[in-house]
């Protein structure tokens, strides 16, 4: 999937990366903790930094500020489900600043 950031600009999936960068989300082994990861699929990078990440295997949506150590589960987390409180298999994120949504494919 290629990575968005905010103005609709498509990071190619081949793009060069700096060789020394730091780990910003996850980071701590596979699994289903609020610092880590599992089959993370969708990325989006808003204007103040903050990382929104689509998990597939954890059925939820982390955000992770600028300078965070751990996330914050801002949707699902739940169990996969079709309950409010619950994701099936989430894909991608998007976040609508001006209408104050969360866009969970």
């Amino acid at each position: 999937y290629p990575l968005r950031s905010p103005s609709s600009t498509n990071i190619h999936p081949n793009a060069r990366w700096q060789q020394h960068g730091i780990t910003v989300a996850g980071g701590n082994r596979q699994g289903n903790g609020i610092n880590q990861l599992s089959n993370p699929c969708g990325l989006y990078v808003d204007d103040d930094q903050t990382i929104y990440v689509a998990e597939w295997s954890n059925h939820r949506i982390v955000e992770w500020k600028r300078g965070t150590t751990s996330g914050q589960v801002v949707a699902g987390g739940n169990g996969q489900g079709s309950g409010d409180h619950q994701l099936n298999n989430p894909t991608d994120v998007i976040i609508d600043k001006e209408g104050d949504s969360l866009i969970i494919c």
